[in-house]
């Protein structure tokens, strides 16, 4: 169901639903369509907006549907556009993208659930694997503290 005060997010796929495996299907973010339906359940129209095109893409979508995701509209701004080279841009008209190659990395479902309902309380399930939220290979998040916005990733 979509509410009149719901937003439309684009959602990336690979790195941000699942792992990067392109043009493979990578394993699921986790907690990514627990999320996702939340999200859509809140009123949200949720837009698919990836790289992938032809097979890799249909493969990319029919994983989401057998995963209860079903999106409003697969790099689009609404089902019905018809997409012309050269005149339709394929940038969509959302109100907030959700993507691993965001400034600052991706954030993790929960963390990303919270930011947009704070009034729904804590999101229990978000830190019970901390590791799981990270999924840039060879980057682990610092430990550390101090040392700026930058800190919170360190080569290791």
């Amino acid at each position: 169901m979509i509410h009149e005060n719901g937003q439309v997010i684009a959602v990336d796929f690979d790195g941000t639903v699942v792992e990067h495996a392109y043009p493979a299907i990578g394993e699921e973010m986790l907690f990514a369509f627990d999320t996702l339906k939340r999200l859509q359940s809140k009123g949200h129209k949720l837009i698919l907006w990836t790289i992938r095109e032809g097979k890799a893409l249909e493969d990319a979508v029919e994983y989401c549907r057998s995963n209860g995701v079903e999106f409003y509209a697969v790099n689009k701004n609404y089902p019905e556009e018809v997409f012309e080279a050269g005149v339709t841009s394929r940038k969509v008209n959302a109100d907030l993208f959700i993507d691993d190659r965001n400034v600052g990395g991706f954030r993790g479902w929960g963390e990303i659930y919270m930011m947009l309902h704070p009034e729904d309380g804590e999101y229990r399930h978000q830190l019970i694997d901390r590791e799981a939220h990270y999924n840039q290979k060879g980057k682990k998040p610092n430990k550390g503290g101090g040392g700026g916005i930058f800190s919170r990733w360190r080569k290791g």
